[in-house]
């Protein structure tokens, strides 16, 4: 079940990461719900996902 909510805050964060404000809302729902080392394994994919995409960098301050 875990794992599941994990691939869905993913799912969910690329569906919503053509709006800034929407991404930050739906990423700190996300750490709410996920376990510490699905929160890390998020902080990485996060860095690789918003690459190309600066105007989400913001939202990095919510994971760190």
């Amino acid at each position: 079940m875990a794992r599941a909510m994990f691939e869905y805050t993913k799912t969910i964060l690329k569906k919503v990461s053509f709006n800034s404000d929407l991404f930050c809302k739906e990423l700190k729902k996300g750490l709410d719900t996920l376990l510490p080392y699905e929160i890390e394994e998020l902080r990485i994919w996060l860095k690789s996902f918003i690459e190309n995409k600066p105007e989400l960098s913001i939202c990095m301050t919510f994971i760190k």
